[in-house]
């Protein structure tokens, strides 16, 4: 089974954003969703929209500069949960 850095996607209410991006990117959310959906058993498909914002908090979570940035500059929380893995 393949290790992807992004597990099952919780259901949160979303804040609506419009982003534009470059197709490639785009294919390649859509191999992403597919291979999360096969290596976890699911039977429908996965919207490839829907990786964006656990893939962006992934990526946050684990930059140690950001974290320390953001510790520097008194922010708690902002909605960000730290996870190890």
């Amino acid at each position: 089974m393949t290790k992807l850095k992004l597990g099952p996607l919780e259901d949160d209410k979303p804040v609506k954003l419009t982003i534009e991006l470059p197709a490639a990117v785009f294919r390649d959310l859509k191999s992403y969703a597919e291979i999360l959906r096969r290596s976890g058993g699911a039977t429908t498909p996965i919207e490839p929209a829907k990786l964006i914002a656990p893939m962006i908090e992934r990526f946050m979570a684990t930059d140690r500069a950001f974290a320390k940035a953001r510790r520097g500059a008194g922010q708690v929380g902002g909605g960000l949960v730290e996870r190890s893995g």
